[in-house]
């Protein structure tokens, strides 16, 4: 009996395996298991509350995956409305994405990081709600935004605001 070179089985099992497309993405690019804000409790926690004018607040946002196994990847899509005006909170200046797998059961959190405006002022956006989506889904949720107005950047460029990556809470 003659033996297989254990080359050619490395060689087949690497071709084997490259023709699983573990990426997770369709021809779109989105991915098939991706967490969908259906499939998780969201939480909005105790947050800092920036108490007037000019100072910084940050909102804790957690997740419980509810459903299958899922992947966050990339950043949270946070959209702040309010009086006819709708603003995208744009990623923390710096902020590294992690790829975070979710069991059924498991958290990730996220902080959305503002400054309040002036009431009234004709730069800030008077917020009334916050609507998050995750990556790779085109489902999103709304929610009450208690805050107060978010100031403007100074150069009128968005709101003075901020979204940071995904944490896995827990183990």
């Amino acid at each position: 009996m003659r033996a297989i070179p254990l080359t050619v089985t490395a060689l087949a099992a690497a071709v084997l395996l490259t023709a699983c497309n573990d990426s997770g993405g369709d021809k779109n690019g989105k991915s098939g298991s991706a967490c969908d804000i259906g499939g998780v409790s969201v939480q909005i926690g105790s947050a800092s509350v920036a108490p007037a004018a000019g100072d910084t607040g940050e909102i804790p946002v957690s997740l419980t995956n509810q459903s299958a196994p899922c992947t966050l990847e990339h950043f949270p899509a946070v959209v702040l409305s309010g009086d006819g005006s709708k603003a995208t909170v744009p990623v923390l200046k710096g902020a590294k994405a992690q790829k975070l797998k979710l069991a059924k059961g498991d958290s990730a959190s996220f902080s959305i990081s503002y400054v309040r405006g002036k009431d009234g002022a004709g730069n800030a956006l008077a917020a009334k709600t916050v609507t998050i989506a995750l990556p790779g889904s085109d489902n999103n949720r709304s929610f009450p935004w208690t805050y107060g107005p978010v100031a403007a950047k100074a150069d009128g460029s968005g709101p003075d605001a901020s979204v940071s990556a995904f944490q896995q809470v827990g183990d």
